[in-house]
């Protein structure tokens, strides 16, 4: 099979011809037709997550088929958990002490095939394309999470606008709250973006939105925005950390937090997230906005990325069968 490969951290990944993987008893191989780019690849391709398996296939937005069935899964960030320890068997499996992660310690879906635990492949409909689908198995799955958090918060502030947000915007929105984002300063086009995904405001992170804030999900990962978030946001309200990696946060005065406001993190997924989410995304309709690449690619991606040229989300275009609604 052809796959994109990291040998070592902060190096571009290369293209590979690999023996294809070998499932065992408890999973399954799927032929990819779409992957996902997420920021969280590039915290690993860059080094800024520790101790990845290498080398190291990346990638966990995966949409493909069951080699042997021909049933439609997606592949998402979790990729196996203990179901012993004291998270498993209270319901946070999201926090296992032993857990795997696809395109992490175990190789993901930059290829054309992959394997995943039974227990965490997500069936999926037919609809939409692959490629339009691909970016609910992380950036989806995490926002929703992340929104889940801020419980019935009516404005809501977004800090970064991207593959998470443009979703959980469509989602805040079906809800009935109003959502503010804040993208970098100067940003126009997201801005407008925004606006169009039902956003009522659309400004810099370095302006207060007209209103305050009952909530806000910081997605992306500048540590100076949680101070700047806890600002925006009314007594009661919560900021909710939604990224894996942050750059460190500043001291604030204890004045911003007083009046219990709430500091949290988002740590990956459960499978309740996305037995929720898919049909919840089918029902609004979310609709995602891509940037297809070929797999081979997926370096330009990455860099694209990382410079904040995509609007929405990159996904790696596998095969023929991330364009085709069925």
């Amino acid at each position: 099979m052809r796959a994109m490969v990291l040998n070592a951290p902060s190096e571009p990944l290369l293209e590979r011809e690999l023996d294809g993987p070998e499932s065992t008893a408890d999973e399954v191989l799927v032929r990819v037709e779409a992957c996902g780019v997420c920021r969280t690849d590039l915290h690993v391709v860059d080094g800024e997550l520790p101790d990845p398996k290498l080398p190291l296939v990346p990638g966990h937005q995966v949409v493909g088929r069951v080699v042997e069935t021909g049933e439609r899964v997606g592949i998402p960030w979790l990729g196996w958990t203990c179901g012993e320890c004291r998270y498993c068997r209270s319901g946070r499996e999201n926090l296992c002490v032993r857990a795997l992660f696809n395109g992490y310690t175990r190789d993901g879906g930059y290829a054309e095939l992959a394997t995943v635990d039974r227990r965490y492949a997500f069936p999926l409909a037919a609809e939409p394309a692959a490629a339009q689908l691909a970016p609910l198995l992380c950036a989806g799955l995490i926002g929703y999470r992340a929104l889940r958090f801020c419980g019935d918060a009516e404005r809501l502030g977004l800090y970064g606008f991207g593959s998470s947000a443009h979703i959980v915007c469509q989602v805040a929105r079906n809800q009935g709250r109003r959502v503010f984002a804040l993208t970098s300063p100067g940003d126009s086009e997201t801005q407008a973006f925004a606006r169009e995904l039902g956003a009522e405001w659309a400004g810099g992170s370095d302006e207060r939105p007209p209103d305050e804030l009952d909530a806000a999900i910081v997605f992306a990962p500048v540590g100076t925005l949680v101070p700047a978030a806890l600002r925006a946001t009314a007594p009661g309200g919560v900021v909710v950390c939604a990224g894996i990696h942050m750059s460190e946060i500043p001291a604030f005065p204890y004045e911003i937090l007083w009046g219990e406001r709430q500091v949290r993190s988002v740590a990956n997924l459960t499978r309740r997230d996305g037995e929720e989410l898919l049909p919840l995304a089918a029902e609004v309709p979310v609709r995602t906005t891509v940037t297809e690449y070929p797999l081979e690619r997926a370096n330009e991606a990455l860099d694209d990325l990382r410079s904040g040229r995509i609007t929405g989300a990159a996904v790696l275009a596998v095969t023929d069968g991330a364009h085709r609604r069925e």
